[in-house]
């Protein structure tokens, strides 16, 4: 089956890849690309086409993997390109704004499947796990399915498997950008290191973890910020306040300018970008 990917980024690549190894043809559109999308592209053995047109004119199934203010951009540009197949989504989104997609897509006469990735790409070691929902879920699931690969199918309906990475997310994250904003609230009010102690001394491990964690996120900041105003909408789709994520969405956005750092900064440097905004 020809597949084409949009885009191939960090995920993308690697799920790509996965894909060529079940023996699908995944193309890509390097139109607009930067050089290291192509690199990544490369590396994963995945052959360009110069445009979206292109793409979509080869292609059965359409796989976006893009930051998730983009994803509604690159659903709608594949539907004006004439695209009519089996359109998966895999973006961090709310799942009222995924069944909004679906229904988009659905309308112009192609079929849509809702879907989601926790944790990173398992390049040499363990699984990913992509979950998907909406009526064609298991012919989208099978696509991807192996070694490197748990394809999970979550039901029917399409916001289901959006709604399991909103909530999965707004902890794995939303933690991470609570002991950011901690960590500089407790720097700007001279109390950090008596608070590393008292962290040090309810369990040694927490306090080096979390330095790291907000060390570590920088590099993927920007991306996050996004994800964290999706959570928002989803939680407050379910009756919830969702005005932690919307804090966090800021607190990540206060930290763009890290973007794709090949190391992280100083603890000192993430907590003043922090303070700073």
């Amino acid at each position: 089956m020809i597949i084409a990917l949009l885009h191939p980024g960090d995920m993308g690549a690697f799920l790509g890849h996965c894909l060529r190894q079940n023996g699908h043809t995944v193309l890509w559109a390097s139109e607009g690309r930067s050089p290291a999308t192509a690199a990544r592209a490369a590396r994963a053995g995945l052959p360009s086409v110069p445009t979206l047109a292109d793409a979509t004119a080869q292609a059965a199934v359409i796989v976006s993997v893009c930051p998730p203010d983009a994803a509604e951009a690159v659903a709608q540009a594949v539907l004006v390109a004439g695209f009519r197949g089996m359109y998966v989504d895999l973006n961090a989104i709310a799942p009222q704004r995924a069944a909004a997609m679906g229904a988009a897509v659905e309308a112009a006469g192609g079929s849509f499947v809702d879907g989601s990735i926790l944790g990173g790409p398992s390049w040499e070691q363990g699984q990913t796990d992509v979950y998907f929902s909406g009526p064609r879920a298991e012919e989208a699931a099978a696509l991807l399915r192996g070694e490197r690969v748990a394809a999970r199918v979550l039901g029917g309906a399409v916001g289901q498997a959006s709604a399991l990475k909103m909530c999965y997310a707004a902890y794995t994250k939303g933690t991470t950008a609570l002991l950011a904003a901690i960590l500089a609230a407790a720097e700007a009010l001279e109390v950090r290191e008596p608070l590393i102690e008292q962290w040090t001394q309810d369990d040694p491990e927490f306090a080096p973890r979390s330095q790291q964690r907000v060390r570590r996120v920088t590099a993927k900041a920007w991306r996050f910020a996004g994800e964290m105003d999706e959570i928002a909408a989803t939680f407050e789709g379910a009756g919830l306040p969702g005005g932690f994520h919307a804090a966090a969405a800021e607190l990540f956005r206060r930290l763009t300018h890290f973007k794709d750092s090949d190391t992280a900064p100083k603890l000192e440097d993430v907590l003043r970008a922090l303070r700073k905004g």
